[in-house]
């Protein structure tokens, strides 16, 4: 299932998949999403589309708070 809200991207994250989602993994996450230069982030974006990608990113950063 491709999550489609912050609350069901939450319970992939902590729930399903069981990472923690502490300061330091969120950071790293951010960091490797928003440089659209590495292989990682593209392939990411022609796996999922583009506004998931911006909404994966929004909510990384909505946990970051």
């Amino acid at each position: 299932m491709i999550p489609r809200s912050y609350d069901e991207w939450y319970v992939c994250i902590v729930d399903e998949c069981k990472i923690e989602l502490n300061q330091n993994y969120i950071n790293k996450r951010l960091t490797i999403l928003n440089n659209q230069a590495l292989e990682e982030t593209r392939i990411f974006r022609e796996k999922y589309g583009d506004k998931h990608w911006r909404d994966v990113i929004s909510w990384f950063s909505r946990a970051k708070q």
